[in-house]
Order: structure tokens, then sequence, then C-alpha cells
């Protein structure tokens, strides 16, 4: 493998232009979104019930088919939320965080999915009970005559199998970026599926409010997902023309990629971010890898530092000085904007957990922060950035402390040196103000679980905790 190494690569913590500071979303941005998300559901029951949706009950088959309809508008109305949920939108992106938006987005999956086949289910038993056949035949009939059910047949197969693919025990077997792909099919899944309400929905058809609202909610989506996840994405790769500058060795397995571009200034990025990065290095190129920035963007330079987890992670280490890359994002709400007022900063970082908190550290020791940082590795050789972390350490921007070793037992977060106490007297015993501090979070979820219990113990307020899964 040809290794170019970077001039004077250890840009020193907390010089040098970074990119333009970004405004802190404000907290009534999420609480905007998240009233708007359940007014929706309110419109669309009161819709059905201005277009005489109970009347119904009383004919053969009314009471299914009544139902069936207003589930399947719910259905409709939650499949387009989750749409936008996902469309990247910038500012709710930073309101919520991904991995929030990531659970909100499953939690309104699941209920839409659940819905839509009791949508399905219900309008074919009250079809077949108000015309006097069966089951099996009106299901053809719907399928066969009625227009665009064909199209939302093939459209709820797509979603049948998106959801399948999402519960946990199959997700756990994917790769992200094949995940990912499969998910792009629900995109298709939501096209096919919802138009047969346009065409043939009794609550579209008869109803001006309604055909406003429906064909409102379906632009936004549609808009939302062209501009920020297809539009936003071609511009900022074709303005910024990311390069791989260099590919420099970090530790066993772990390398850093150097990426230069054009007018990276103007770069909405921040320390504590990441982005979906497409390298242009021969087949496969069309898989995304999110990848965190391991320092605070500058005006001409990014670095990613990637580890080899076998899922084709291992291809950073064989790229090319000059390989073009395509971008999505920045996206993570991880961000110095967390840190309240002039807390002190503790950084607690695992395996290659430490990408991100190596980039923070870049805006907190340039904020004059008092910063301390744990970082949690098995063997001293497999700690990230060594020579950065001791040079920050020695010229006082910050306090580095190296757990290494193994466990002290289950369930701890601690090496095994601190086996004779618990963790929170550990934690005490390392940051003796710990109460006094905005922690910051990055590592396996399971141990940051355990980070983060101990901190409430100690002290450490929820409103001053802040970690960030990459959920998927």
């Amino acid at each position: 493998m040809s290794v170019t190494r970077v001039t004077g690569r250890v840009r020193l913590i907390g010089t040098g232009r970074t990119s333009r500071r970004l405004r802190a979303p404000r907290r009534w941005w999420a609480e905007l979104a998240g009233s708007a998300a359940l007014l929706s559901v309110v419109v669309v029951v009161a819709l059905w019930l201005h277009n005489k949706g109970l009347r119904g009950f009383a004919a053969p088959g009314g009471a299914a088919t009544s139902i069936g309809r207003v589930t399947g508008l719910v259905a409709s109305d939650l499949l387009l939320l989750q749409v936008l949920l996902m469309a990247r939108i910038p500012w709710v992106e930073r309101s919520y965080g991904q991995d929030t938006l990531a659970r909100r987005h499953r939690l309104v999956g699941f209920c839409s999915f659940w819905l839509m086949m009791t949508h399905v289910v219900l309008i074919t038993v009250g079809y077949a009970q108000s015309g006097g056949t069966g089951v099996v035949a009106e299901i053809w009939d719907l399928v066969a005559t009625y227009p665009g059910m064909l199209l939302a047949a093939a459209g709820t197969v797509l979603l049948v199998l998106v959801v399948v693919l999402s519960i946990r025990l199959a997700r756990r077997r994917q790769r992200y970026e094949t995940w990912h792909l499969i998910h792009l099919y629900a995109y298709l899944g939501v096209g096919l599926a919802l138009p047969h309400q346009l065409w043939t929905g009794a609550d579209f058809v008869a109803s001006a409010p309604a055909r406003l609202y429906w064909w409102g909610l379906y632009g936004a989506a549609l808009g939302a997902v062209v501009v920020f996840r297809v539009g936003l994405p071609l511009y900022r790769s074709a303005y910024h023309r990311l390069r791989v500058h260099a590919v420099v060795p970090e530790a066993p397995g772990v390398v850093s990629v150097y990426l230069r571009g054009h007018r990276l200034d103007r770069l909405p990025a921040r320390a504590g971010q990441f982005f979906l990065w497409r390298f242009l290095d021969g087949p496969g190129w069309t898989r995304a890898h999110p990848y965190t920035l391991s320092s605070a963007p500058s005006g001409d330079l990014l670095r990613i530092t990637v580890k080899d987890l076998g899922d084709g992670s291992s291809r950073a280490a064989t790229l090319r000085p000059g390989t073009r890359v395509l971008v999505e994002g920045p996206y993570g709400a991880l961000t110095a904007d967390r840190r309240s007022g002039a807390r002190k900063v503790l950084l607690i970082a695992a395996g290659v957990g430490i990408t991100t908190m190596r980039a923070l550290l870049d805006e907190f020791a340039g904020s004059g922060a008092k910063v301390t940082l744990l970082y949690r590795i098995r063997r001293p050789e497999d700690a990230v950035f060594r020579t950065e972390l001791d040079e920050a350490d020695r010229r006082g921007q910050v306090r580095v402390i190296y757990l290494d070793g193994g466990r002290a037992r289950p369930g701890s977060w601690l090496p095994a040196r601190f086996a004779q106490v618990s963790d929170l007297a550990a934690l005490r015993w390392l940051v003796p103000d710990v109460a006094q501090h905005d922690a910051f979070l990055c590592g396996p979820p399971p141990w940051m679980a355990g980070v983060r219990a101990t901190l409430r113990e100690a002290g450490v307020g929820p409103d001053h905790i802040h970690a960030e899964e990459f959920a998927w």
C-alpha cells in the first residue's frame, strides 16, 4: 500500500481557521416539529369526520369499511411523516440529533405499518360484506379493477419487505450500507402505495380541504427528499470538489484520511458531526459510509479516521491521493454548542469513539475551556492520536487519562485496575469535581449506558450529559 503523509499533519489543537460557526438550533424548533406531527394526525381524523366518516357504520360492512378508511388515512399520514423525519432537513437534524430522529422514525414506521395492514384487512372485509362476495374474490376485484390498486399492492409488498428487514434481529445481521440501500426502496414503496387514495379514496374525491391537505403533505415530503437527500448533497459535492489528499496510519487497523477541496470554509460542518462518504475508487462506490470528522474542519482540510471493522471500512487504507469523494451531510448534533455556559468539559471515549472527542477538543481547547479526556482502550498500542493528545496535554490544553486494560468486572466501563472500587468511586477519584462538568460521550452503546449511569450517580444532571449514538 502506498501511503502519502501530510506535511505537518498534526494541526495544533485550538489553532487554525475553522469552518464558519453554525447557530445552535433553538429549542422551540424541536417542540414545533413535534407539535406539527401530532397536529397532522388530528387534522386527518378531523377531515375524516367532516367527510361523514361515522355515517357509514349502519350499512352492511360499513363498520369495517369506515374504520378501515380512517386507519388507512392515519397510516398514510404517518408514512409521509416518516419520510420527512429522515429527509435530512438540516434544522430538524440539528434540533433532535440523528439518533433521536432514527428512533422516532422507527417508531412511526412500525405504527404506520400496522395501521396499514389493519386498513387492508378491514377494507377488504367491509367491501366483501357490502357486496356479498368472498374475501378472496374481493381481493382480486380490488387489485384488478380499482384504479391504482395494482401499484398499491406492489408498494405494500416493498414496504413489508423494508419493515421485516428493519426488525432488530434482522438489522443486526446487516451492514449499514446494505440497510441504507434497502431503505431506498421504501421511497418507491411510498410512491406506489399512496396515490391510489387520490384516485379512488372517498375522503379525497369529495372534499376540497382534504385534497388540499394531502397534496400539500405529498408535495412537502417529495420536496424534502429531492432537495435535502438528492439536491443538496449533489450541490455540495460539485461545489467543494473533495479529493483524498493523504492516508495516514494511526494505530493497528486504523487510518486517517485527509481530504482537500474548494472553499471548505463554506461547508457548514462542526466538530462532532459526521458525513456519509462515497469514494469514487472503483466498484462499490455507490455504498455510503458514515464517518465522523476526527478534527475540527479547517478552511482547506477535513479529516476522518476509520477503523477496519470488516464491513467495507478496510477500503479506506487503500485509497489513493486524488480519489474523488461524494458527501452527504453534515449530520449530527453532538457539537460544542451543547456545553452549558462556563462549565468544565469532560470528554469520555472508548475505542474508535475517540474520533468524535478528538474533533471536539479543537473547539473546546480553542475556547479556553478546562478539558479532561478519559480514553478507554484495551492496550496502550490501541490508542489513536496518542502523539496529538500527549502534545495537547503537555501544552495544558487538555488533561488526558488513558484507561487501558481488560474490564474491571461485568457491567463496568472501567479497566481492571479499578476492580476493587465501584465505578462511581473511581470516577470521583479520576475527576473529583465531576459534577461541575458537561460530559460528552462516544463509544459502544452498552458502554455509554454504563458511563451515563455513573455520571448520574456522581451528580451530573441529565442536561449536562451529551451523547449521540449512530442509530439506523
